[in-house]
C-alpha cells in the first residue's frame, strides 16, 4: 500500500471524494486533503496542480477527481514527474500501475459508479509497478520526454 495519498477535487467530484476517504480510511491508508471541500464551483486545474506538484516532489501518489476524470489527468500530467491515469474500471486501475507507474489515479465523479470508484482505488493502491523492463523501459522513456517539453 501507499504510505500517504494526496487527494483532491473539484466541485463535481467533491462527493464522491469524501467517499474515497472514508475507504482510505478504512483501508488505514494516511491521506492529505487538498480540497475542494464544499461542492461550490471550483477550476480543477488549480487542484490539479496542487496535487501533482505535492506528488512529483514528496514521491507519493495521489487521487484526482473531476466530472469525467479527463481535466484533472490533463492537468496534472503538465506537472514533471507526475504520471497521471484516468482508470474507469479493474483492468484500466491495475494495468496503470503494473505497466505505466502512474502515480496519479484519477476519477469521474460523475461517470463512474461509487462501488467501482471504491474497487478501482483500493486494485490501484495494492498494485505495484512491474518490474519488467519493457515496462520500466518505456516509463523511463516518459521521462526522457519530459526532458524535451
Amino acid at each position: 500500500m501507499a504510505k500517504k495519498i494526496i487527494i483532491g477535487a473539484d466541485h463535481a467530484g467533491f462527493q464522491m471524494k469524501e467517499q474515497v476517504k472514508e475507504c482510505l480510511a478504512k483501508l488505514r491508508v494516511p491521506f492529505d486533503d487538498y480540497g475542494t471541500y464544499s461542492d461550490e464551483s471550483t477550476d480543477y486545474p488549480l487542484i490539479a496542480q496542487k496535487v501533482a506538484r505535492d506528488v512529483a516532489k514528496n514521491k507519493t501518489r495521489g487521487i484526482l477527481i473531476c466530472g469525467t476524470g479527463i481535466g484533472m489527468c490533463i492537468s496534472a500530467n503538465k506537472v514533471k514527474g507526475v504520471r497521471a491515469a484516468l482508470a474507469y474500471d479493474a483492468y484500466t486501475s491495475k494495468a496503470s500501475r503494473e505497466h505505466n507507474d502512474a502515480n496519479v489515479l484519477c476519477l469521474g465523479g460523475r461517470t463512474t459508479e461509487l462501488r467501482a470508484a471504491q474497487a478501482i482505488v483500493k486494485i490501484w493502491l495494492a498494485t505495484q509497478a512491474s518490474t519488467e523492463s519493457r515496462h520500466k523501459r518505456r516509463v523511463k522513456e516518459i521521462s526522457t520526454i519530459e526532458e524535451f517539453c
